[in-house]
């Protein structure tokens, strides 16, 4: 297996059509590629598969492309994003940049020109220990050693094993730890929508997770009024 085999890629683009042939040019090329057609989808998709690259298109329903790069590089700040807009105003640009875009290509471009710009970007992109450490699922809290895709919370002697939700929500402010998570996108992303009862019960969970992670009392989750919650580990 070459390393484009195991390169995966998100594709975010409305235009389906376009979508489709993009996706089958990347399969092609030997990448495993997936399509959505939405920014919310294609936010489900990468918090749920993590990958290699992001190709987004700017304009983009429901979410669009710079919001659905802000959202995402809350969670990695590393995973290289290429922008594909039909826009080619200077500002546009920019703004892409300011939002962390390794790249940015105007529509309708050549596909010598596209494969050339993804291999310089995957080239420049070498994951670091603790990336594919957080990749794998596994986060270090204080004493705590939480362990995503086994549902573990485990100090010294002691491993609590975690219901799928505690799981999710606890991964979700790891991803964020020192920087808001918003209530929004942890109801989106651990409940698939963002509705009132629905956080009600968010908060239920907010409460157990910090009844479990008390054994380390530098270990806090702080309540942002209105805003949601952050993670913050005193070292």
């Amino acid at each position: 297996m070459n390393k484009k085999e195991r390169t995966k890629v998100l594709l975010v683009e409305d235009d389906l059509n376009l979508g489709f042939v993009i996706q089958d040019h990347l399969r092609n090329e030997g990448y495993q590629a997936d399509l959505e057609k939405d920014g919310f989808a294609g936010f489900q998709k990468f918090y749920n598969s993590g990958y290699d690259l992001c190709i987004l298109d700017v304009m983009l329903p429901k979410k669009d492309g710079f919001t659905l790069a802000e959202d995402i590089r809350k969670i990695d700040q590393h995973v290289p994003i290429l922008f594909l807009t039909a826009k080619s105003m200077t500002e546009d640009k920019i703004k892409g940049f300011k939002l962390g875009a390794d790249d940015y290509m105007t529509k309708p471009f050549s596909f010598d020109e596209f494969d050339l710009r993804i291999k310089a970007i995957l080239k420049r992109v070498k994951p670091t220990e603790e990336q594919e450490s957080g990749n794998r699922g596994i986060f270090q809290l204080g004493h705590f050693k939480f362990d995503y895709n086994n549902l573990s919370l485990k100090i010294e002697s002691e491993d609590k094993t975690l219901t799928k939700k505690e799981a999710e929500l606890l991964r979700m402010l790891c991803l964020h730890k020192d920087q808001v998570l918003t209530r929004e996108m942890a109801l989106t992303v651990v409940w698939g929508s963002d509705d009132y009862f629905l956080g009600r019960s968010m908060d239920v969970f907010i409460t157990k997770l910090r009844k479990y992670l008390k054994a380390d009392e530098r270990i806090k989750i702080m309540n942002v009024h209105g805003v949601g919650f952050k993670l913050i580990v005193d070292e």
